[in-house]
């Protein structure tokens, strides 16, 4: 009896170990057991028949959990996934055949159809199922580990823990590796201090530094330790998320009272969403260097992987995202209504209408919407002016919206050619009060920033020193100079560049080819894929009649526009036969006409816009026009024709006969065409205080399907020093020149007008003036004595020259402060012919050990340095401001202690109204 109890007990903890709920089965089983006379004449081989027949029923009849758990809207999902499903049914192997795996559990399963079912077509071409599926583990492993995973619903789950992108980064095993990091370190912590904890641990790991507009990787920010705003924001994010902690980027698309836009993280703790600045941590949530920025701002949108939920307002939403709009958790708020009309005055249905703001001189949509049957559409936005484009097929109109207006009414009666000029001036939301920290809490929180900035300097520390790389290159019979320059570019990836370069010492094209990689490129770049480019020119058959000067730039180069590089030649080539070659090089049409048949256009699909690779693009059959463009490039490049994109419009080109030939995929018979050409030349108008700048002061763009859109110029140096002269397809042309008042408000010209074939239009660039008065904010006693770094004592009098004195105070470790200093440069020479004083203070609490004022590079030869701390007392107090932590403040003195300007944070163009100051105080001596 003893012994068939022992076997009932392994029989019920079977069962039980499965998490069975068939009672009848059990009960069954012990009445049997019971029965002694069966009990003792039960031998073993009936005993093991009927365990084994238990737990196979068991294990056929248990029922596992569903991920989804809301039967309709797991309906929906699969419906869509299906959908999805079809459309990448030439990567069906790559992508679906996970889900064939017998061992995936229900919820992987679900979780797995939920990510294919809403992911970016970029996703679907570029990544296998095997990396999905470690995402997804991932992701359940942190809900399981941390004790608030179970505190966190279904939908934020799904939406801000599992989903493995932020927004337009290209994709690695970030969440796997950050969560090993971290785990120990938060695991205690509730989940508010994990949060900060988490902040604190990607300030060791990343700070700020400006970088082109390519979002790397968050491991390949981990090498580069550095990386702009979008970038600080998606490793933050991913850090949280890989923790288990609900996270998403939020960003406001651009600033109305200056230039630029910034983006951040919000975090769900405990039932509700809060921001902090990512990779800039604070000893609390809900405080950051942009909350002032931010009550100005105009929009905040977040977006959304899949169908989504929320109580906030959606920009837009389509069946894979959505667009929310989380601007009244910031700032001041109204309802912006537009009704749009035609002609006669009757309501317009379906017409697409443009909500913008004045950035980066040009009109920018912060939000599109869709009129509905009553011509009506509005937005949720901020306390600015509103400028509205409306557009329906060949018909547009545009009106300025005023804070006071209660709705806003478009008139569809403009033609495009008519040729006039205007004013317009752009005012903006006025500055709010914002939470003070105290100053322990800002102390104590500097100490630790202190000890990050010093990890994180220990690690960069790492990178190859000049002095050793100079005796590598010479070791190597290599130009010291040169092996320097791209070796100190590639900061963490020094050593694949090295090898890189070690590789391909002999191939006279070397240096050139790097010479055509941007300084992204070389910090995150393998070797091998380098070399994948490289030497397949050493056998590649060239275009007959391509220039020398071509080859490497637009054959041999693996840049094309923004992409990650990745070794897409060769695979290209092995597509394409060698008769197929031969006849492409012959004529590109071959190329044109294969992509036109091939591969399919779906720009919606594509929404988080980062690129699809070449390789992704032949493999899926389907991509946004801009990965489409790449392709052909790619394409060309790969085949030994020089191919580009044009880089002021992007357009796709071939170069023959000696010019560059533009493509056209559009039309109903794809190939090349010769659009009809004009010139226009642009002089800079005597008067102007400063030097304009493209997309600081001005832009040039082109009407095309009724609205203008800017020519990307940006760092062009074509339009580096006026006059200059483009050679533009003719059409209808804006130019916009805007001039900004300290209070962020823009007088905005623009100047319409028609290029004509064959025709040189010149225009001036002419800046707006402001009708400002110059007015005392404060007296500072010229004769206070500062401090400087060398321990030198001087008067603030002497400082100014009998000139005035440029004053900025500044936490040299936060972002705001870094670009204040990086602005100055552009303005350094008028500021030396000036030849007034320049002083940068860095508050005591704000100097760290590691503060290095060298590094900032370009200031004006008058600029000095100093670390007191009682002339930020005196100018706060002349100002009758609490400065709390809300650096820089920059000040301008007159001769005699006038504050005649000063500004709080950071916005774009402040040296610019400084000097705009100076030359106003000139004229009234």
């Amino acid at each position: 009896m003893v012994h068939n109890n022992c076997h009932w007990l392994f029989i019920s903890y079977s069962l039980v170990s499965y998490k069975i709920k068939h009672k009848d089965i059990l009960l069954t089983l012990q009445r049997n057991f019971n029965n002694k006379a069966m009990a003792l004449s039960m031998d073993k081989t009936t005993f093991i028949s009927l365990l084994f027949t238990a737990v196979l029923f068991v294990s056929c009849t248990k029922k596992e959990a569903h991920f989804l758990k809301n039967e309709n809207y797991r309906n929906r999902v699969i419906a869509q996934f299906e959908k999805r499903k079809t459309e990448a049914a030439q990567r069906k192997g790559a992508l679906f055949s996970i889900l064939e795996n017998e061992n995936l559990t229900l919820e992987q399963k679900e979780a797995m159809k939920f990510l294919y079912a809403y992911m970016p077509l970029c996703d679907l071409a570029d990544y296998d199922g095997e990396f999905f599926l470690q995402q997804v583990d991932a992701a359940f492993r942190a809900r399981d580990y941390f004790s608030w995973g179970k505190t966190v619903p279904e939908d934020i789950f799904r939406h801000f823990v599992l989903v493995y992108r932020i927004n337009n980064e290209y994709l690695d095993t970030a969440r796997i590796v950050f969560f090993e990091e971290l785990k120990d370190r938060v695991k205690n912590l509730s989940m508010a201090d994990a949060v900060l904890e988490v902040n604190y641990w990607c300030h060791e790991k990343v700070c700020y530094r400006g970088t082109d507009g390519r979002t790397s990787a968050p491991l390949a920010l981990v090498r580069t330790s550095w990386g702009r705003c979008g970038e600080e924001s998606t490793f933050t994010a991913a850090a949280l998320r890989a923790v288990g902690i609900p996270a998403r980027q939020c960003y406001t698309p651009r600033w109305v009272h200056t230039d630029d836009n910034h983006a951040w993280v919000e975090a769900w703790v405990d039932g509700k969403w809060h921001y902090l600045g990512a990779c800039e941590p604070e000893p609390e949530l809900d405080v950051a260097w942009f909350t002032g920025p931010a009550k100005r701002a105009m929009m905040v949108h977040t977006n959304v992987f899949g169908l989504y939920t929320c109580p906030e307002e959606k920009n837009l939403e389509t069946p894979l995202y959505s667009k929310i709009n989380l601007l009244e958790n910031y700032a001041e708020t109204r309802p912006v209504k537009v009704l749009v009309t035609d002609e006669n005055n009757q309501p317009l249905e379906g017409a697409k209408v443009q909500f913008m703001v004045y950035n980066y001189a040009e009109f920018y949509p912060i939000s599109t919407n869709t009129t509905n049957k009553q011509g009506e559409t509005s937005i949720i936005s901020g306390k600015g002016d509103l400028m509205i484009w409306a557009s329906l097929k060949d018909k547009y109109g545009y009106t300025k919206s005023n804070v006071q207006d209660e709705i806003t009414v478009v008139k569809l009666n403009r033609k495009p050619g008519t040729e006039y000029e205007e004013l317009i001036v752009m005012n903006v939301p006025g500055e709010q009060p914002v939470k003070k920290l105290s100053p322990e809490a800002i102390a104590k929180n500097t100490v630790r920033l202190t000890c990050e900035d010093s990890v994180r300097t220990a690690y960069m520390n790492t990178f190859i020193q000049q002095e050793q790389a100079d005796a590598w290159a010479k070791s190597e019979k290599l130009n010291k100079a040169t092996v320097w320059k791209y070796l100190n570019m590639a900061q963490g990836n020094w050593l694949e560049i090295r090898n890189f370069i070690a590789n391909e010492k002999s191939n006279p094209r070397l240096f050139p080819f790097l010479a055509t990689l941007s300084q992204k490129d070389l910090r995150d770049t393998p070797a091998e894929y380098l070399s994948n480019h490289l030497q397949t020119g050493k056998i590649l058959e060239i275009k007959d009649g391509t220039p020398e000067n071509q080859i490497v730039p637009y054959i041999l180069s693996p840049r094309i526009e923004s992409e990650l590089i990745r070794p897409w030649r060769t695979f290209l080539q092995a597509q394409i036969s060698g008769e197929d070659r031969a006849e492409a090089r012959k004529n590109v049409g071959y190329i044109i006409d294969y992509i036109s048949n091939n591969i399919k256009i779906n720009d919606d699909e594509n929404y988080y816009n980062c690129r699809i690779t070449p390789q992704g693009v032949y493999e899926l059959g389907t991509a946004d026009v801009r990965s489409r463009n790449i392709f052909f490039v790619a394409a060309c490049r790969s085949l030994g024709i020089p191919a580009r994109l044009e880089p002021a419009t992007g357009k796709p080109q071939y170069f023959e006969n000696n010019a560059w030939i533009d493509v056209s995929f559009e039309k109903e018979t794809a190939a090349a065409v010769n659009l009809p050409k004009g010139k226009i030349t642009l002089k800079n108008a005597t008067g102007n205080i400063v030097k304009p700048g493209y997309y600081t002061h001005y832009t040039l763009a082109y009407f095309k399907d009724g609205e203008f859109r800017t020519l990307d110029f940006e760092g062009n140096p074509a339009v580096s020093r006026f006059p200059y002269t483009l050679d533009l397809d003719a059409g209808y042309y804006r130019l916009m020149i805007g001039s900004r008042a300290n209070d962020g408000s823009v007088s905005v010209s623009a100047k319409y007008f028609k290029l004509k074939e064959n025709t040189v239009r010149t225009l001036e660039v002419k800046m707006p003036q402001i009708e400002d008065k110059l007015l005392v904010k404060g007296i500072v006693d010229m004769n206070s004595v500062v401090v400087l770094n060398d321990q030198s004592k001087t008067g603030l009098k002497e400082l100014s020259n009998g000139k005035g004195l440029m004053l900025c105070f500044v936490d040299p470790g936060k972002e705001p402060s870094k670009h204040i200093l990086q602005d100055l440069p552009a303005v350094g020479q008028a500021l030396d012919n000036w030849g007034g004083g320049v002083l940068f203070v860095v508050h005591g609490d704000k100097v760290s050990k590691g503060f290095d004022a060298s590094v900032f590079k370009g200031l004006p030869k008058q600029t000095l340095w100093s670390a007191d701390d009682a002339l930020l007392k005196t100018v706060a107090g002349a100002l009758q401001i609490d400065m709390g932590d809300n650096f820089p403040l920059t000040l301008y003195l007159s001769d005699n202690g006038g504050i005649l300007f000063s500004s709080v944070g950071y916005r774009i163009g402040t040296w610019e109204d400084v000097l705009k100051i100076i030359r106003m105080e000139e004229n009234t001596k």
